[in-house]
C-alpha cells in the first residue's frame, strides 16, 4: 500500500523544530553544509540557462561560502536572501553585505534582504534545510511560490542512511533514537511533483566524517542540527549518561578502519526541479491565483 504523505518521515516534533529554526548558530556555517553546498554548486554547470534573479534560503545555516560560490557563478544576477528570523537575517547581512569601501562590492551582485519580486526568482537555492522542517510539504509549497515560471529549485538535505552507525549503537544500548527519521529521495520527488514542480532529478551520495575523540564528534554533531524525534528524552541527562555516551562513541573507533577514528555516515540527497507554466484542471468551478492567471494570459498572447 502506498505511503500517505502525512505518514512519511521525518518524524519531527514541530515545537522542537521551531525552536531550532529560531536559534542562531553558535559559529560559522558547518563544514559539512559548506562542502555539500560546494558540490551542489558544481552541479549548476549542467543547467544552461543562467537565472537573472536567485534567492538563497537560510544561508547562515546552509553555507555562507556556498552562497559566495553561487553569487560568483551568477555575478550579473540579483541575489536575494531569505532568513525567517530577524536575528538570523541581521547576522547574514553582516556577513554577506559588503561595506561601500570593500573590494567585494565589485565581485558580483550584493545580497538583498527585501521581498522577492512578485513574479518570483529564476532560481531558489536551499542547501541542507529540508530535513529539519516539521512540515516539509508546506515548505516545498512555499519554495514553489517563490520561483518564477520556467525557473528552478536547487536543494540538498540529509537522507535516511544518515547516522546509521549511531542509530545502531543507540538501539544496541536500548536508548531512544538519536535523531528523527530522514526522508527517502523518491518521496521528495513525489512531494515536488505534488507541489507543482516538474522534471525532478534526484541523486545521492554518502560522506563519511571521522573524529579522533568523542568530544570532537559531539562538538561537530551539535553544529549540524538537533534530535527532533518526538520520542527523544524530555529532560536533560546527567553526567553519568554523558560519560556513558562518550564511552559508547569511543567504542565506534575500529582499529584498521578510518585510521582508527570514530566514523559516521551522512547520506546527502541532491535535487532540482523546474516550475512549469500554471495549468488549471477542468471542472465545474476552477480557482486560480491572480499571478497564475496573468502568466497564462501572457503565454497565450500572440507575438508581434
Amino acid at each position: 500500500m502506498a505511503t500517505l504523505p502525512t505518514e512519511r518521515p521525518p518524524t519531527i516534533d514541530p515545537a522542537a523544530a521551531a525552536r531550532w529554526a529560531s536559534l542562531p548558530p553558535e559559529a560559522d556555517s558547518p563544514w559539512l553544509h559548506e562542502e555539500v553546498g560546494r558540490r551542489m554548486e558544481d552541479r549548476l554547470q549542467w543547467i544552461t540557462r543562467a537565472p537573472e534573479t536567485w534567492a538563497d534560503w537560510s544561508p547562515l545555516r546552509g553555507g555562507l561560502d556556498a552562497h559566495a560560490l553561487v553569487a560568483r557563478r551568477y555575478r550579473n544576477a540579483r541575489a536575494y536572501v531569505i532568513e525567517r528570523e530577524p536575528e538570523l537575517a541581521t547576522r547574514s547581512a553582516d556577513r554577506l553585505v559588503a561595506p561601500w569601501w570593500s573590494a567585494r562590492r565589485w565581485q558580483g551582485a550584493q545580497a538583498r534582504f527585501d521581498a522577492l519580486p512578485d513574479a518570483g526568482v529564476g532560481m531558489l537555492w536551499a542547501n541542507m534545510a529540508l530535513h529539519m522542517a516539521a512540515d516539509p510539504q508546506a515548505l516545498i509549497g512555499q519554495w514553489h511560490r517563490s520561483v518564477m515560471t520556467d525557473g528552478f529549485l536547487m536543494f540538498s538535505c540529509l537522507g535516511p542512511d544518515t547516522l546509521r552507525e549511531l542509530r545502531g549503537l543507540y538501539a544496541q544500548l536500548g536508548w531512544p533514537p538519536p535523531a528523527h527519521e530522514f526522508t527517502d529521495m523518491h518521496d521528495w520527488g513525489d512531494m515536488l511533483v505534488g507541489a507543482g514542480f516538474a522534471e525532478p532529478v534526484m541523486d545521492m551520495e554518502r560522506i563519511v566524517l571521522s573524529w579522533a575523540t568523542p568530544e570532537a564528534a559531539l562538538a561537530e554533531l551539535r553544529t549540524l542540527g538537533r534530535n527532533l524525534h518526538p520520542a527523544r528524552p524530555a529532560g536533560l541527562r546527567g553526567r553519568r549518561w554523558h560519560a556513558a555516551m562518550k564511552g559508547a562513541l569511543a567504542s565506534m573507533a575500529v582499529p584498521g578502519a578510518h585510521d582508527g577514528r570514530i566514523a559516521m555516515t551522512f547520506e546527502i540527497i541532491y535535487g532540482h526541479a523546474f516550475k512549469p507554466a500554471p495549468r488549471v484542471a477542468l471542472s465545474a468551478q476552477s480557482a486560480v491565483s491572480l499571478r497564475d492567471m496573468r502568466e497564462m494570459l501572457q503565454r497565450g498572447r500572440p507575438g508581434p
